[in-house]
């Protein structure tokens, strides 16, 4: 494996565990079913896997609430089973990152259990505990994203403590020396076992504001964000105070002079704040994280207005640090259906990963993408996600990219023997593995001849980024690392469509393999359906 900043222009490929591969019967997904699979895996021609969290947890957010950071949970297996995991990626030619959890616990973990007990306790102060007001009332208006507060009432201590997700994930105190101490060690664990990297969850939620101030009102006509219910009132505040606070940029630091001692090791931080790209610049630079990605194409705009704007605002701002982009992950939509509506064809889902895989940066591709999985529509009685049984039906969860990975066309399509803790669709079942590997036109395929041929391509993989100005619905940019130049252009929608090149740009084509190509005449650009061109300059 290439060892000079390998994580630079990688393609990272999530690892949802519970949705993946069961290979005990249980009809949830593990670690031994991902060690089975990691052939399949390293066919795609990705860098790197990014495992969702495997830690020991009560599920209350599937993982999300790590009860022991240190060890396996036994639905998903064993320490032993991640170590032969780890051996086997690493021959494989495939680096490992896993999830890590920081600014909240489990209320089961063995901190918060001694933290409740007692104001005076030696972890009294480990997590954000407040007084009520003198009415008895939570001592500010914070809310929690799952809804409701985000103050539970805790009768051991007499007071509130804080949660910005579910009330079972208690919000560590970062302000406190010995927390920030803890949480390093917990990771130091996993670097010493030779992970490559770490997906850093929430990770501008671990400070709150000491002082406790209210969150000042948000107007009707801003109340959007990512994922959110139109009747979440998560979405009515400027959440200024409850996380993203100033303190956290020297936590960072401290967090990457522990990662500069694992030199090959790399960080990428989930952004989520008021403001997640000029956030994202501030976290991402030499002295903080590697990466970052926030969820700006994780939204239903799909223009190339959005699309461009978005990029160029970051690569603005971003003057040091290195991004990553995802259009898919385990928290939205499903990509497919979100900007493809209900039959987007097989063209589109490959252009969806050569879009994101032109783009500068890493990428992160969640599992299934390279089938074309759309959303699936999982009926309320078979609803897992808290997140979904809170706010039904007008948003319903993320339970609908979660359902699990179809290998085979059978009744439980090769992912169990037994009933799957999620439904898995027809449609699903329809575009399984096995009959897409046997497919030369699939998605599958395409995918896979596409990243193969990304690789040779110096351009797109660190090269620098400058977007041509194009009508709608044709988005173009240049790649340019040294003397490799490429005029990238892709046509967003199902109509055929042309352009004329702007002066000083002419390109000899290039035939990417695993997309509709376009083809250029006499300085015309010419792009049949959701077809990409590439053009070396």
């Amino acid at each position: 494996m290439a060892t000079k900043r390998w994580w630079r222009g990688a393609v990272i490929y999530q690892i949802y565990p519970r949705s993946f591969l069961d290979t005990n019967g249980d009809g949830v997904g593990d670690l031994p079913g991902i060690v089975d699979r990691l052939d399949y895996v390293a066919s795609l021609g990705v860098d790197a896997i990014w495992i969702s969290p495997f830690f020991k947890s009560p599920m209350a957010d599937f993982g999300y609430d790590i009860a022991d950071y240190r060890d396996v949970d036994p639905l998903f297996g064993t320490l032993a089973d991640f170590e032969r995991l780890l051996a086997k990626a690493h021959a494989l030619g495939l680096r490992v990152m896993i999830d890590q959890v920081l600014s909240h616990t489990s209320m089961e973990h063995e901190w918060f259990r001694q933290s409740r007990e007692s104001r005076d306790n030696p972890r009294a102060d480990w997590y954000v505990w407040a007084d009520a007001k003198p009415d008895g009332a939570p001592p500010n208006n914070w809310l929690s994203i799952f809804g409701g507060v985000a103050w539970k009432w805790e009768p051991r201590r007499g007071q509130y403590y804080l949660h910005n997700f579910l009330s079972a994930q208690p919000d560590l105190n970062f302000h406190n020396p010995a927390v920030r101490e803890a949480t390093l060690d917990n990771v130091k664990f996993w670097l010493e076992k030779g992970v490559d990297g770490l997906r850093l969850d929430a990770i501008n939620f671990c400070f709150h504001d000491a002082q406790l101030r209210d969150n000042p009102p948000k107007p009707a006509e801003l109340r959007t964000g990512r994922g959110f219910s139109p009747d979440n009132p998560y979405a009515f505040q400027y959440h200024h105070y409850n996380n993203t606070q100033p303190e956290n940029l020297p936590f960072l630091e401290e967090l990457r002079a522990l990662l500069d001692r694992y030199p090959e090791a790399t960080t990428l931080g989930e952004i989520s704040s008021e403001d997640s790209l000029a956030t994202t610049a501030e976290y991402v630079n030499d002295r903080r994280l590697h990466m970052g990605y926030s969820f700006e194409l994780l939204v239903d705009d799909f223009s190339v207005a959005y699309i461009r704007g978005t990029v160029e605002r970051l690569e603005a701002s971003m003057t040091e640090g290195w991004p990553c982009w995802a259009i898919s992950n385990h928290d939205v939509r499903r990509a497919v259906t979100r900007w493809g509506g209900a039959h987007a064809s097989d063209a589109f889902a490959a252009q969806l990963v050569a879009l994101v895989c032109s783009l500068r940066g890493s990428v992160c591709l969640y599992q299934g993408e390279e089938l074309g999985l759309d959303e699936a529509d999982v009926p309320y009685e078979a609803i897992q996600d808290p997140y979904g049984k809170a706010f039904w039906p007008t948003f319903k969860g993320r339970d609908g990219c979660r359902t699990p990975m179809p290998w085979n066309g059978t009744a439980h399509a090769g992912f169990s023997d037994g009933k799957a803790w999620l439904p898995i669709p027809a449609e699903h079942r329809a575009r399984n593995v096995a009959a897409q590997d046997a497919d030369a036109h699939s998605v599958l395929n395409a995918t896979r001849a596409f990243l193969r041929w990304r690789r040779t391509q110096p351009a797109l993989v660190d090269g620098a980024i400058r977007f041509l100005d194009t009508p709608e619905p044709v988005l173009a940019f240049v790649r340019e690392s040294g003397d490799a130049r490429l005029l990238v252009a892709f046509n967003l929608s199902a109509t055929a469509v042309e352009f004329v090149l702007p002066a000083g740009h002419d390109p000899t084509p290039v035939a990417a393999p695993g997309v509709v190509n376009g083809r250029i005449d006499a300085g015309r650009v010419r792009l049949p359906a959701h077809a990409a061109f590439y053009g070396v300059l």
